[in-house]
């Protein structure tokens, strides 16, 4: 949709005034040509949060401005990054909001000029969706956790846990007393890493390890999205877990 500036800045959601959140520049359309991109948004009075969050773009060459929706809309400390995720010579665009739930958890997504048009080429609910788990306590102070989506499983270690915790679950013997199981937590964290240093981008998304409740967390699965051409596929995967201090130097 083609719009003015004031028109964008001018609309209102529950009498607060739409404001310019954070801006940046970039070649978007990779026509050679700086274009502005904005992120406005209402502001909740005395509060951080923020509600009707739009992406705005003015394209440098002919000054108009396209206002792009977003699905989940609303919520904390958006930003904005653009840096080249797909090869095509433009900046790509990755927006990033968080929802200030209990979990920690994103909104995220990824706006690409491909074939003319600006596409959505990641969007954070298609990802929690795709990447699954099953994570299980194990006898011997073990979690088993299976990533679905990859067909691989990862083997956790708790033996770092103080004895209280391990106690409440396993017998002297280290076996379970009852079945557990947790869960892994939609995604927390996503990040524009140039791995190969080729000038384009992969993306790291993080998702949290929670045990018995949310605030139990046994460590983060890593994941490592990279353009294919046609959407942004795993490249690696693995977990990352807390260490445990050391106290005696063996």
């Amino acid at each position: 949709m083609q719009l003015n500036l004031q028109t964008v800045l001018s609309r209102q959601m529950n009498s607060n005034r739409t404001v310019i959140v954070t801006s940046k520049q970039g070649d978007i359309d990779g026509d050679g040509t700086k274009d502005n991109v904005f992120l406005t948004a209402n502001k909740t009075p005395d509060s951080p949060f923020w509600n009707n969050i739009s992406l705005v773009i003015q394209n440098g060459r002919t000054n108009q401005y396209e206002q792009v929706p977003m699905k989940n809309n609303a919520g904390y400390n958006p930003t904005l990054f653009l840096g080249d995720f797909t090869g095509n010579e433009g900046d790509d665009i990755l927006v990033v909001i968080d929802t200030g739930g209990s979990g920690g958890s994103i909104y995220a997504y990824v706006f690409s000029y491909l074939n003319g048009q600006l596409m959505t080429i990641f969007n954070s609910d298609s990802f929690n969706e795709s990447f699954q788990y099953d994570v299980n306590y194990e006898n011997q102070y073990k979690v088993k956790v299976n990533s679905s989506y990859l067909k691989e499983r990862y083997i956790l270690d708790l033996t770092y846990k103080d004895q209280e915790y391990l106690s409440e679950i396993y017998n002297k013997d280290g076996i379970l007393k009852a079945p557990i199981e947790g869960w892994v937590n939609p995604i927390s964290g996503l990040y524009p890493v140039d791995y190969n240093r080729d000038g384009i981008y992969e993306l790291e998304a993080y998702q949290r390890i929670a045990g018995r409740y949310n605030a139990d967390s046994l460590g983060f699965v890593q994941t490592v999205l990279k353009w294919n051409g046609k959407a942004f596929a795993p490249d690696r995967q693995n977990v990352a877990i807390f260490g445990k201090e050391i106290l005696d130097i063996e």
